[in-house]
């Protein structure tokens, strides 16, 4: 038995209602279950109970076991004292308030009905699944609540990510330019270089940024020579050369650190995603937009951020990966799908931030821009599609990936609509 259970036991009503009788002996009626509070203080706020003919209003407190109270110290705690019932799974001490009055207790253990006990015993019931408990009845499920739910989900994930947004607002001192530089260097340095990439926009102030981006040379030479991209002596190469020449300089005008940079890594990358690639094209993406962030907030339609982001690597870079060694030649844009990644995980949470921060609210331009995206492909959606969940798009391959992981892999099927959807049908 667990307490999320007894939550969505007494939320939904999901016990004999009839005869029901507190440990004092007194009749029980429920009336309103209340609202749900899943922050502190009690479980259910404005709940509505006749115990023993008289109705009460308040709030009710949900425990495993009515000692828990204590254990909980609730009986210190002021917020407690509205609490009208006690709804235990076991009555094992009574209970009383600040005031020294007792709670009313209610005990469940013997007022559920068999039905739904077998049903949550199922829905977590291991034996042959291999990816989610309710992989054998998800596919079920009401189309509705699905949509529904993953929409609800996919803000929930843009809530998660808003963290990250606000910590670089904070630390920026409010320089929204500074964290769409910071959150774009994270994410073109994707899963491998995103730590080293985002070490770089924490030691390069973006005012510097700013003063060197009508020069795309000047800008790469300073996230190469921070990044340690420079540190050798024996490439006979006049680009690198130059590079270097030209970092001495800046890092001695701006008093420029490397110190706290974190080297990235060329191992385990496809060339097209080598550090060396992936700052040209962001240094090149600064030169061409010299407001990037009032265009990105004002951009409003697909297509708008994908010509943003139309954007190539130096020229050099035609014909090589690394310094000093050729290639076959190839102009090195950003691809079609690496500018989704940037729309999904920066561009996207960054308007969704900066609404709020503006009292305003951005969700119908930011579901209108994600619902056009292609959905990613990795093994969680193409598991999800072959269990009878069809994902259309990147809104909601993003959803369920926030359901995975965030529920799923939790066990959090009693706070899941799917979950609650499933058990609502027994009992």
């Amino acid at each position: 038995m667990k307490e999320d259970l007894l939550h969505f036991i007494w939320k939904y009503k999901k016990l004999q209602l009839d005869d029901l009788v507190g440990t004092n002996k007194q009749p029980i009626r429920i009336v309103e279950t209340g609202t749900h509070n899943h922050l502190a203080g009690p479980d259910f706020f404005n709940a509505q109970v006749i115990i023993g003919g008289q109705l009460w209003a308040g709030n009710v407190e949900i425990h495993l076991n009515s000692s828990d109270w204590y254990a909980h110290h609730h009986e210190q705690d002021a917020n407690y004292n509205n609490v009208i019932l006690h709804v235990v799974w076991e009555d094992d001490a009574a209970v009383f308030r600040s005031d020294n009055s007792e709670i009313p207790t209610l005990e469940l253990r013997s007022c559920i009905p068999p039905g739904v006990l077998d049903a949550y015993q199922k829905l977590f019931d291991k034996n042959g699944v291999q990816f989610i408990n309710c992989e054998k009845n998800i596919g079920h499920v009401d189309n509705f609540i699905i949509e529904n739910w993953l929409e609800r989900l996919y803000f929930e994930r843009l809530e998660r990510k808003s963290q990250f947004v606000f910590e670089l607002l904070e630390s920026s001192k409010n320089d929204w330019e500074q964290v769409l530089f910071a959150m774009l260097l994270k994410n073109f340095g994707l899963k491998i270089n995103g730590a080293s990439f985002l070490s770089l926009a924490r030691a390069l102030d973006f005012s510097t940024v700013r003063k060197l981006q009508s020069d795309s040379l000047a800008l790469e030479s300073v996230f190469y020579g921070m990044s340690h991209l420079l540190d050798s002596e024996e490439i006979p190469d006049d680009y690198y050369i130059q590079l270097k020449k030209e970092y001495v300089h800046f890092k001695n005008k701006f008093d420029l650190g490397e110190g706290n940079v974190q080297k990235p890594e060329f191992f385990k990358l496809r060339p097209p995603n080598f550090p060396t690639i992936r700052l040209s094209q962001l240094a090149n993406l600064y030169t061409k937009h010299q407001n990037l962030f009032s265009r990105v907030i004002h951009a409003s339609q697909l297509e708008e951020l994908y010509e943003l982001f139309e954007v190539s690597a130096s020229a050099y870079w035609n014909e090589h990966f690394t310094f000093g060694k050729t290639s076959k030649k190839s102009i090195k844009r950003l691809t079609k799908s690496f500018i989704d990644l940037l729309i999904i995980n920066t561009l996207l949470p960054l308007k969704f931030c900066y609404a709020q921060h503006q009292g305003k609210e951005a969700n119908e331009e930011i579901i209108q821009i994600i619902s056009q995206i292609k959905k990613e492909e990795n093994s969680i959606i193409v598991n999800f599609d072959h269990h009878g969940i069809s994902i259309g798009n990147a809104k909601e391959s993003q959803a369920i990936l926030q359901l995975y992981n965030e529920y799923c892999t939790r066990n959090k099927c009693l706070q899941c609509a799917v979950g609650n959807r499933l058990l609502q049908g027994n009992g």
